[in-house]
């Protein structure tokens, strides 16, 4: 088997066991605050879940761009086993915390060294051949996906079966795991020799030369439009199951199959969009997706009935296949092989602000607009996307790339 295949399959793998792990936990994390914690008031636990719960994106927001220099300095591999093996050591001592304050600086460390997703992303990137990137997008994607999904089913059957803090010391051995697979079968073709000496610039020197690039800044204004639009109303849409479904019974179960319902069409529909890319073009893909997604939000909505909801959900979930990777891909597309590393680390330094940023103005506007006007406002900020990238990228599309 050629070895980018190798390297996908692996790290496929790898994505599913640490997206699995860090979901793993979201189920119970109240529950573990007030059980094994000691918190009792439910606006105390309310509060610092959320801290708790943010703590992980603003670190790794400020340290991304960070890690994806030295990825272009020592080895795209080097920084996939750093994050991982750390994640796995915080992952297994959040089972040994005490208080709220020891899993917010555990939670916040984790950010800190976080990077085993986009160190994924680049590394692929770096060793799919140009004509098959797009699959081997949509494919890595489909993984994190997975685990997005099932984890947070797993963690739920967990927590009645063997307790909150086993679950952590479970998460960190997975992670472990995979991290070991990673560094026995991964191989990275990078030239250190080579890069030790280029000229090194420092963070902010690095940004300025990436702004530079034409396309580059609109995917990542992109990305963070899809996690805006997708994380504004995603804390309200459980109360909007309850509101549409009218009665407690049963009530988790819709609830949970409303939030998976996007995943798993999700997980379907990236390989499938990533390949046709591959076929006409990842700018055109990104293009119909923004279209298709900004659509999908309207009908979520107008919905009367749980039905309806979960059906539009899951019409979103096969758009948004088409654009985190097709996006990836792009990065690939425009960026310097010396810069590969920063590219995505900036990229995801920009998926941590639409995490952070999407909830907050969610609870914000919720009182003022409700739900229903988040859908729209979610929809409104993937169409200013689509005009952007109509603009940018698809209006200078080369002739070359059409079918």
């Amino acid at each position: 088997m050629e070895q980018w295949k190798i390297n996908l399959i692996v790290l496929w793998f790898g994505q599913f066991l640490v997206n699995a792990g860090m979901t793993m936990i979201l189920p119970f994390m109240s529950l573990y605050l007030q059980f094994d914690l000691g918190l009792t008031d439910p606006h105390e636990i309310g509060v610092w879940a959320g801290i708790i719960f943010a703590g992980n994106f603003v670190t790794s927001f400020i340290f991304q761009p960070i890690w994806g220099k030295y990825a272009d300095r020592y080895g795209r591999k080097v920084m996939l086993l750093r994050s991982g093996f750390g994640m796995a050591v915080v992952m297994a001592l959040m089972g040994f915390a005490t208080t709220p304050w020891h899993l917010l600086l555990l939670r916040m460390l984790n950010g800190t060294i976080s990077g085993f997703n986009p160190a994924s992303v680049s590394l692929v990137s770096a060793t799919t051949p140009k004509n098959k990137t797009g699959f081997a997008m949509g494919t890595l994607q489909s993984g994190g996906i997975a685990g997005t999904i099932l984890g947070p089913l797993i963690g739920g059957l967990l927590a009645d079966t063997i307790g909150y803090r086993p679950i952590f010391y479970l998460t960190g051995s997975l992670m472990f795991a995979a991290s070991l697979l990673a560094l026995w079968v991964v191989k990275d073709p990078f030239n250190r020799s080579a890069a030790a000496k280029a000229e090194q610039d420092s963070v902010r020197e690095g940004l300025l030369k990436l702004a530079k690039i034409p396309g580059l800044m609109p995917l990542y204004a992109v990305t963070f439009l899809i996690q805006f639009a997708m994380m504004s109303p995603m804390t309200l849409i459980p109360l909007f199951v309850q509101e549409l479904h009218g009665t407690t019974a049963n009530l988790a179960l819709w609830a949970g199959m409303v939030s998976s319902a996007t995943g798993l069409s999700n997980m379907i529909a990236s390989p499938l969009l990533g390949k046709l890319s591959d076929r006409v073009g990842s700018e055109r893909i990104l293009g119909v997706s923004l279209v298709g997604a900004a659509v999908c939000f309207v009908p979520q909505a107008l919905s009367h009935t749980v039905w309806q909801l979960l059906l539009s959900r899951f019409a979103l979930g096969i758009f948004l296949g088409g654009l985190n990777p097709t996006v990836n891909a792009l990065i690939r597309k425009y960026t310097p092989d010396s810069m590969v590393g920063r590219a995505y680390s900036f990229n995801s330094s920009t998926l941590a602000l639409g995490n952070m940023v999407g909830p907050i103005v969610g609870g914000a506007l919720s009182g003022p607009v409700g739900i229903q006007g988040l859908f729209v406002l979610s929809a409104a900020s993937l169409s200013g996307g689509t005009v952007w990238v109509w603009q940018t990228l698809l209006r200078r599309r080369k002739p070359a790339s059409r079918l």
